[in-house]
């Protein structure tokens, strides 16, 4: 009797620690970079075919945003971002939207115009997608935001939805 016992208190002790590890997993949507790994390097168009390059716009803090059109909570964190980003681009700020819808332009440019969006948007590709997944595991999932520094280093990556407030702490903490 004692040994099933001791058994029953093993399992829920597994299990409250699992349950613990996976709070303390998605309580934790940020990961720092603390400035050391360069962000992978882009050249991709935008819907007039003008070709957008990280490299080009070192100097500024740029917000990197992997979404897709069909991603409810992609579109539900343009908003924010469009209002942080007509706040800071003046002082420094740039946001790149790199969309990875596989139907490309026809589903994007009504979105764009819809929403009003005024940061670049480019549609990305599997070279892209591949590069910054392998950034600590980044993309994951969409949406994931990535904070580079001046000097092109990754500082913040976020999975997932960001609030305005979050977005904006962030972004006026690295401007």
């Amino acid at each position: 009797m004692t040994n099933n016992n001791q058994q029953g208190e093993n399992m829920r002790g597994i299990r409250v620690a699992g349950i613990a590890a996976l709070m303390a997993l998605l309580a934790a949507p940020f990961v720092l970079g603390q400035g050391k790994e360069q962000a992978p390097n882009f050249s991709l168009k935008n819907s007039a075919g003008q070709v957008v390059e990280l490299a080009k716009l070192r100097g500024k803090v740029v917000v990197v945003n992997f979404w897709a059109t069909w991603c409810g909570p992609c579109r539900g964190e343009i908003p924010g971002m469009l209002d942080v980003y007509e706040k800071y681009k003046g002082k420094g700020l740039e946001i790149v939207g790199i969309s990875v819808d596989r139907d490309g332009w026809q589903v994007i440019n009504p979105l764009v115009r819809k929403m009003k969006i005024t940061y670049p948007i480019v549609l990305g590709n599997e070279d892209v997608t591949e590069a910054y997944g392998k950034i600590e595991g980044a993309i994951e999932a969409i949406p994931t935001t990535f904070f580079v520094d001046r000097n092109g280093r990754v500082l913040l990556r976020h999975v997932g939805s960001m609030p305005k407030e979050d977005f904006e702490k962030a972004v006026k903490s690295f401007l």
